[in-house]
């Protein structure tokens, strides 16, 4: 075997990086020579010191190089070596000026100062508790992460998921690891059970035991809520169980049994048939149930809208309420808990302004609140009243816990005596409950949406199982109204829902369906579209007023291939512009692009100069400002800007081109939709309903008419599991 060769040094220059996989190419000085080390080496930053493990190779362009098999960090010892290291940057709010004092204070003894007594920092002028603090935590998390990387390396683990399973389990990781290798399935770190099974089986667990049982039956579960399931039959949760671990059925309903005397699983009746679920989750059920129920209970408290004050908002308004319309209003103010529905023109924004100008007549305090921020913008501009997403109504705070925290709850309840939530479809199961927390016992809550839509992302069916249970009073408003009649958008996606024959004339001016017969054409046209045709006969701007929205990521169609295409066109490479390459993506200024998951700790200011963290799955944004160099990415969202670092770069995508599923809660002035090798699981009524819905002012549909008519004819519903309507009647 060949021996390999131990080099140590101070890293004078990191060259090259990539952030993806931590291959890295470094200038270490040993001695008094300079070597070109290059390898896997994550993590590492100028000033520090290492000793490197591997054999000195030569490149047929750049010469002799030290490669890399293996590393052990050590911390910089001399006063000149800490400064430098200090100086770098990589500890994140220590820069030239603060490491200089901090040397100055404390000398070679600064880095154990900063790793264990924190507090002494704050003894710095213009270092305060708070900050020193954070200091302490962002360097003792640089040695954390790299003991993570070291430990799964091998494992082939990308440096984000390290970083993940950091914020998971902070300075104790590599302990629970060693102990718990199935932790690292946890939905926010992304392990697969078969990725943790490697692990486990290198650190001797057998696969009879009881912790790797547990964790593959939870692993099923967790998997499932992706899918909207916050539940599974018993007999198709145990047909998996049985095939993820290898074991036979009476050994897997002995986890479950065993899963369920610890309540980390609770099993429920539903019909015939036995379910299981996550504990957070069924539980959270039972508290929307039980809350919901309590909350129209306080209805016979109040007294309903008369005729004359609806035909005072009618005069106010200037308009003339459909019958249906004024039963919805009456039974909205009259109801603890009110479910109003309906499709595009049908009234929905009308009849709710009604009561909310009744509901202010009274002198109620009224709060408006939708799931995203572009729902919440549109709801305020079609209100003309200030409404917040759900996160910033709850007051969202992040203090180091693994699931988000809310200031308002129980105890801290809103101020309001109505909440009116938009969008209601798109809301989860756990977001739900936290929502009903912090509603006060004498609330009232309408909730508005269209159950045509597509259901929440996250796991749960919120309101068509609320509507399903009968419990509530809810109105359907399905009447077009004339001026919505107008509009081949409103009609287009009411045959959709009703069943009924496309019109494909191209004889409208809001609807034109261009025929393609292949995903190369269609592709090519989407391009054309926004990069020339409709700019130009419209005066859309191609990023900010034009959408494409596909069924699918995959194929020339879908997401993927389609963002590559329209950056080239809208957003080209251009030597003098910014760049940072992150998973095979590249990012530049002015690219469009979108949150893919909710990240809590992300920072960002507004425009008003206030600071605050959190970005949430979907939001859209676009890039104001790149540094290559250290790895960060400022994003505009709206009215305020996030600061991404390398860490969190992994979260986000190009969005010249979203998925339908992406799309929820959002409008468009132009929305264009590929028509084209569409998978057939993908093929039914609400997928395409949502997507034609999604669009303002003008729909194109680009590809094959039987497949638009496919996908309208059928009315395959998205199955979710849940135990939601059941708990209205235990």
């Amino acid at each position: 075997m060949e021996t390999e060769e131990r080099i140590e040094g101070l890293i004078e220059r990191i060259t090259y990086r990539n952030d993806q996989n931590g291959y890295t190419v470094a200038s270490v000085r040993v001695g008094n020579s300079r070597v070109t080390v290059v390898g896997i080496i994550p993590f590492l930053s100028d000033g520090e010191t290492a000793v490197f493990f591997g054999k000195y190779i030569v490149h047929p362009t750049y010469g002799e190089q030290f490669s890399v098999s293996s590393f052990e960090r050590t911390a910089p010892k001399t006063v000149g070596a800490i400064l430098r290291y200090l100086s770098s940057g990589i500890i994140r709010g220590v820069g030239p000026a603060t490491a200089e004092r901090i040397i100055e204070k404390f000398g070679d003894k600064s880095l154990e100062v900063i790793a264990e007594r924190p507090e002494e920092l704050a003894l710095i002028k213009g270092i305060s508790t708070e900050k020193a603090l954070a200091i302490s935590e962002e360097y003792n998390k640089q040695y954390s992460v790299r003991d993570i990387m070291l430990m799964l390396s091998p494992y082939e683990v990308s440096p984000e998921t390290c970083v993940s399973v950091f914020r998971k389990f902070g300075a104790e990781s590599c302990e629970i690891i060693r102990q718990n290798p199935y932790a690292l399935c946890d939905e926010e770190i992304g392990f697969s059970f078969e990725k943790a099974e490697k692990i486990a089986f290198d650190f001797g667990i057998s696969k009879e035991n009881d912790m790797r049982l547990a964790a593959g039956v939870e692993y099923i579960l967790k998997r499932n809520l992706a899918n909207g399931h916050t539940c599974l039959p018993k007999d198709k949760l145990s047909a998996v169980a049985i095939n993820l671990l290898e074991i036979d059925k009476d050994k897997v309903e002995g986890v479950f049994d065993s899963l369920v005397n610890s309540l980390r699983v609770v099993s429920r009746t539903k019909g015939n048939c036995e379910y299981l679920a996550l504990s957070d989750y069924a539980f959270a059920e039972e508290r929307i149930a039980s809350k919901l129920l309590s909350l129209d209970e306080n209805a016979e408290k109040l007294f309903g809208a008369d005729d004359k004050e609806i035909d005072y908002i009618e005069n106010k308004l200037s308009i003339k309420f459909e019958e249906i319309q004024r039963q919805a209003v009456k039974e909205a103010i009259s109801s603890g808990v009110f479910v109003l529905t309906g499709g595009p023109g049908t009234g929905k924004t009308t009849t709710l302004n009604a009561v909310i100008g009744i509901l202010e007549m009274r002198n109620l305090s009224i709060s408006l609140a939708a799931p995203t921020g572009r729902a919440a913008k549109r709801m305020t501009e079609l209100c003309n009243r200030d409404a917040k997403t759900i996160h910033r109504l709850l007051e969202v705070d992040w203090s180091n816990e693994d699931k988000p925290q809310f200031s308002r709850n129980e105890k801290n309840p809103l101020d309001c005596d109505v909440l009116i939530v938009d969008e209601a479809s798109m809301v989860d199961t756990l977001l739900f409950d936290s929502l009903l927390k912090a509603l006060r016992p004498t609330s009232k809550l309408i909730l508005v949406g269209d159950v045509n839509q597509l259901p929440s992302v996250s796991a749960g069916n919120i309101l068509n199982d609320i509507i399903e249970s009968e419990k509530f009073s809810s109105v359907t408003l399905k009447k077009v109204f004339r001026q919505a009649q107008k509009s081949a958008i409103v009609n287009t996606a009411h045959a959709i829902i009703e069943g009924a024959e496309i019109d494909f004339s191209n004889s409208f001016d809001d609807f034109f369906f261009l025929h393609k017969n292949d995903g190369y054409s269609v592709a090519e046209t989407i391009a054309e579209l926004c990069s020339d045709r409709l700019p130009k006969a419209y005066g859309y701007n191609p990023v900010t007023d034009i959408q494409i929205i596909c069924p699918s990521k995959m194929y020339e169609t879908g997401t993927l291939n389609l963002n590559n295409v329209l950056q080239a066109v809208l957003n080209p490479y251009d030597k003098k512009k910014a760049e940072i390459i992150n998973r095979g993506i590249s990012f530049r200024e002015k690219d469009k692009v979108m949150q893919t998951k909710n990240n809590y700790d992300i920072m960002w200011e507004n425009d008003n100069g206030e600071q605050g963290s959190g970005v949430f799955n979907g939001d859209v944004g676009f890039i104001t400002e790149i540094d290559a160099r250290g790895g960060m990415v400022k994003v505009r969202f709206d009215d305020r800007v996030a600061v991404y670092f390398p860490e969190n770069l992994s979260e986000l995508e190009l969005a010249y081109a979203i998925t339908v599923h992406k799309s929820q809660g959002s409008e468009f002035d132009c929305v264009i939709i590929p028509m084209c090798n569409i998978p057939n699981k993908l093929k039914y009524r609400n997928l395409l309903y949502t997507a034609v819905t999604r669009a303002k002012k003008m729909l194109i549909a680009v590809g094959g008419e039987d497949v638009f008519s496919a996908m309208a004819k059928n009315d395959k519903k998205t199955l979710r599991y849940t135990l939601q309507k059941e708990c209205f009647y235990d």
